[in-house]
């Protein structure tokens, strides 16, 4: 639940702050007649969305034996890109608001109004879209490392509608730094289990060779399996199965599945310090 409440949450908090900006800039400036071509955005954003997922889930649905565990891996590992590129951006972001108002007044100022609600239209339909179609792909990503969860996935987005309306309309004070630092590092973990789940659909296709097979295994044993019951740390128990989809837990994984695991985490640990020290050096410039 908690993973698939993160992925929801985070990108419509990022479409959604996208959207509030917009409207308040629109609101400040006088230029409440866009408001309608904001909504047309947004609906179309939408409805371009769930054709993606339709459009994903018929894909994912005609392949079969090695095909289907090449094409899960593959996703899961596009997961953890997309993931990985979400978070390093919002890591380097400083002026969100200015650079979004920014792009609203460049548009508005075209001499053709027709231009500037096309553009305005596009800013909103691209953000939705973008947001719409990595969150598919994670959800699906998620799905074959663990199981998604439908209310951890609405109450992602509600609770992120409001975060975004709160914040832009002044009712109260957000700090949107503390709450991405601190959704980065579960996310962060979420996709190298994504790495790790997808390298270990290939060693099943016979794509990879995972080096050792099973470098320790510590499931426990589960006599009930049959009837779906297990031992709470075992990948399919209560605890297991939570941490499978979260953080990529495995109590037999292969070595090559380790190498990735711990490597991604050194990867991003020297692109986080590599950001941080880019930041500092424009301080003191």
């Amino acid at each position: 639940m908690l993973e698939s409440f993160l992925i929801t949450s985070r990108e419509t908090l990022e479409a959604s702050l996208v959207v509030g900006i917009v409207f308040a800039y629109l609101n400040r400036t006088n230029n409440r007649n866009y408001k309608k071509t904001v909504f047309y955005g947004i609906v179309s954003g939408i409805l371009a969305s769930l054709l993606a997922a339709i459009a994903f889930t018929l894909i994912a649905g005609g392949f079969e034996g090695s095909a289907e565990e090449i094409f899960e891996g593959a996703t899961m590992l596009i997961g953890a890109f997309l993931l990985t590129t979400m978070i390093l951006w919002m890591m380097r972001q400083k002026h969100i608001s200015k650079e979004i108002e920014g792009k609203v007044e460049k548009h508005l100022q075209r001499a053709q109004p027709l231009f500037s609600h096309v553009g305005i239209f596009l800013l909103i339909f691209i953000a939705i879209i973008r947001e719409g179609v990595e969150t598919v792909i994670f959800l699906n990503a998620t799905n074959y490392a663990g199981g998604v969860s439908f209310i951890g996935g609405l109450l992602g987005v509600a609770i992120a509608i409001v975060i975004g309306y709160v914040f832009f309309m002044s009712m109260k004070k957000v700090n949107l730094k503390k709450l991405f630092n601190a959704s980065s590092v579960l996310l962060i973990l979420f996709a190298a289990g994504l790495v790790a789940h997808g390298i270990h659909e290939f060693e099943e296709a016979g794509v990879f060779n995972p080096i050792i097979e099973h470098v320790w295994d510590i499931n426990p044993a589960a006599p009930l399996a049959e009837q779906g019951v297990y031992p709470a740390l075992h990948e399919k128990g209560v605890i297991g199965s939570f941490l499978t989809g979260l953080f990529g837990y495995n109590g037999n994984p292969s070595l090559l599945e380790i190498l990735f695991y711990t490597g991604y985490l050194v990867l991003i640990y020297f692109l986080y310090r590599r950001i941080e020290k880019s930041k500092v050096n424009a301080i003191q410039s």
